[in-house]
């Protein structure tokens, strides 16, 4: 973290939920996502701007929103869940909770953390549906001046505070009485686990791959055991240095359980600890610390998969338990450089510096153990980043061609292991063979059935094969599994939209990525497209106009035509909307 961004401020804090999302999800993945993002659009958002918020980040089903004064927020709230229950238009029907807070926060790189925020995100738990819980502290400052009357919900012990809260709550119809407590939420059918990047305790930063390493091998491994969902590294490594509050951190993952330990290296010897804790209460399920050479780190790992998975009595199949001890490697050497190459693979500031590094670090696994099929197979997806942006200076064709040839060996060194076919897989689909693409990424998701990046993959396959509605699946299971990369996979998801001819699903979707990502430019060509498609020129013109203000030189045709599922259809699908709106796309 950078300590020099970090300021304190009081402020008022509201954190939302959606009520049921995951039943929601559930049965009808497509509407509760339209509707959500509908809510969003025209009631929570303007909502937001109009009392002088500031939406610090949006997780998934939920947001944290940060306002300058107490009685904005909870105008805000009330404006919010009113309008929500008078609003006929959404279906399924969109209901949250919400909880306002008035204390202390820490700003860290536009992000706000503290006691402030953990109990916003506790009243938020404790609101009836549809309606609102506060703070002591904020019913006493909007006493007599809104409309709105806060009903005692008396004094709550919640975890990690401390101190006793005394709560208010509100409903739109003010139908509450003195007490009333939230409903418990809904369990998942199985147990699902974040791993926490484990802490480097080696005081030397330079081994801070070899504690992240530990943490991605065990992700690895759980990730193959079909009783258990296993949060995406992406969203897990989202909490990395900063404080982490374990209930909030679940209820935003949707996870049960939280692994997170540490790692201390000096020398030959590693010291390893380890700790899986229930998310809601806090509890300790298991602990245990181990002491060891480098040398058995392998079965360190495979101890702490197996304590994890009898700690929360899992069956493991014949196949299961042999996929789960399996390794790559017997050499600790080549796995340390293979745990450095593999850090860098999704890191998002990957440069040609960068990328000549971790190259360099595959490279030397493999002449460590030449027949290491992971490392084959990250060295393959490294190649394929090549052909996209050209870091290494070679030819495009070239680096696809290297990138195959890494990727068949991995899969004739490890056929039924994830990597090396989703690396397959990936060759398979920059080379046009996306019949062998698809059969492939299958098969990862057969060996992994939550693995995010299989499904986006499997998305992607789908798209070019103009199957629509399974590639909207995909992408939806994609950003239910890594919320943190909702971003990336949002955009996609969109284009699966768009191309469907559902424009108003896909408007309401790339406006959330603008608003995730303010500088995308190819985001902004698609919401002007979108919006050109539904009648909204205006809208269109304002956002195009936004476009070539921050990039005057965007070739759109260009972007699209590096894009394997746009065809001529596609094409026209796209620019004729433009065209409408009376846009250019070459201007």
């Amino acid at each position: 973290m950078n300590h020099e961004t970090e300021t304190r401020r009081l402020s008022a804090i509201m954190a939302t939920d959606v009520v049921g999302f995951s039943r929601m999800m559930a049965a009808d993945e497509t509407s509760t996502l339209a509707a959500l993002n509908q809510h969003r659009a025209t009631l929570f958002d303007p909502a937001v701007a109009r009392h002088a918020g500031r939406i610090v980040k949006l997780m998934g089903d939920g947001a944290l929103v940060e306002f300058p004064s107490v009685i904005e927020a909870v105008a805000c709230a009330c404006e919010i869940q009113c309008a929500a229950r008078d609003d006929p238009q959404s279906s399924p029907s969109i209901q949250l909770r919400i909880g306002i807070n008035l204390g202390d926060i820490i700003i860290q790189d536009h992000d706000i953390y503290g006691d402030g925020v953990n109990i916003a995100a506790r009243l938020e738990q404790l609101a009836p549906p549809g309606g609102i819980c506060v703070s002591a502290a904020v019913e006493e400052i909007i006493r007599g001046r809104l409309q709105a009357t806060f009903v005692s919900g008396g004094e709550v012990q919640v975890k990690n505070i401390d101190r006793p809260l005394r709560i208010f709550k509100w409903t739109p119809d003010g139908s509450l009485t003195e007490g009333d407590a939230a409903p418990p939420r809904p369990q998942p059918a199985k147990p699902v686990i974040a791993v926490l990047p484990f802490q480097n305790r080696s005081g030397d930063p330079e081994q801070e791959y070899f504690s992240d390493g530990i943490s991605e091998d065990i992700i690895t491994d759980l990730s193959k055991i079909s009783g258990v969902t296993v949060i995406a590294r992406n969203s897990s490594f989202a909490y990395k240095g900063k404080p982490v509050d374990l209930s909030t951190l679940g209820a935003t993952l949707g996870a049960t359980n939280v692994l997170q330990g540490s790692v201390r290296r000096a020398g030959q010897r590693v010291r390893i600890t380890a700790e899986l804790v229930e998310a809601a209460s806090g509890a300790q399920i298991w602990a245990d610390r181990y002491d060891r050479d480098l040398t058995d780190l392998f079965a360190v790992q495979d101890e702490v998969t197996l304590e994890i998975v009898n700690a929360l009595k899992l069956h493991l199949s014949p196949a299961e338990k042999e996929n789960v001890v399996r390794l790559g490697t017997e050499s600790v050497a080549a796995h340390e450089h293979f745990m450095r190459m593999r850090g860098l693979l999704l890191y998002p500031g990957m440069d040609a510096k960068l990328w000549r590094g971790a190259v360099a670090d595959g490279a030397r696994a493999l002449e460590l153990d030449p027949d290491f099929a992971q490392a084959h197979a990250v060295l393959a997806i490294m190649h394929v980043l090549d052909y996209h942006n050209q870091w290494s200076g070679l030819p495009p064709q070239e680096a696809l061609e290297t990138a195959a040839k890494h990727a068949a060996r991995a899969l004739e060194l490890a056929p039924d292991d994830v990597l090396p076919n989703h690396a397959s897989a990936a060759c398979a689909f920059w080379q046009g063979d996306q019949e062998t693409a698809l059969r492939l990424i299958e098969k990862v998701l057969r060996i992994s059935p939550d693995y995010a990046l299989g499904h986006f993959t499997k998305g992607e396959i789908l798209l070019t094969q103009s199957r629509f509605r399974e590639a909207i699946l995909g992408f939806e299971r994609a950003i239910r599994l890594d919320p943190a990369v909702r971003h990336q996979y949002l955009q996609f998801l969109a284009i699966s939209h768009f191309l469907s001819g559902h424009y108003e699903t896909a408007a309401l979707m790339f406006r959330e990525r603008v608003t995730l990502v303010p500088s995308t430019d190819i985001g902004r060509a698609w919401l002007a497209a979108a919006l050109a498609q539904v009648g909204d020129t205006t809208g269109a013109g304002e956002v195009w106009a936004e476009l070539r203000q921050m990039e005057p030189d965007f070739d759109f045709r260009a972007r699209l035509a590096r894009m394997p599922f746009i065809d001529d259809t596609a094409l026209e699908q796209i620019l004729g909307g433009l065209s409408a709106a009376a846009l250019d796309p070459d201007n």
